[in-house]
């Protein structure tokens, strides 16, 4: 009985061990394979973060160039506005030439 015991205890503490280690080897594998994982969000992390950083600077350079070509309509409609205005000035200018020369007539007349 004390040997079929201590047989018993001997084989207990070797499946006992044996779960120790293959619970260890488990444990490893699971923590390479969460690393991968980690490491493999990271890529994933970086390759999207590098599209969007691509795309934002794609749109500012398209909203630089909106902007210049507007700033570019504004000044040719500034500069057209002001040769109306230089046109409207020396229109208004021959109109009361005209108007005095018509007055000076009607006087004279």
């Amino acid at each position: 009985m004390q040997e079929m015991g201590n047989q018993l205890r001997t084989e207990m503490q070797e499946m006992g061990n044996q779960l120790r280690t293959e619970m260890q080897e488990m444990g490893n594998q699971l923590r390479t394979e969460m690393q991968e994982m980690g490491n493999q969000l990271r890529t994933e992390m970086y390759a999207v973060e590098s599209k969007l950083e691509a795309k934002i600077d794609e749109l500012k350079h398209e909203t630089n160039e909106q902007f210049k070509q507007l700033n570019e309509k504004i000044d040719h409609l500034r500069d057209e506005l002001s040769d109306t205005q230089e046109t409207v000035d020396l229109l208004s200018s021959k109109t009361l030439q005209h108007e005095r020369k018509l007055r000076l007539l009607s006087k004279q007349s």
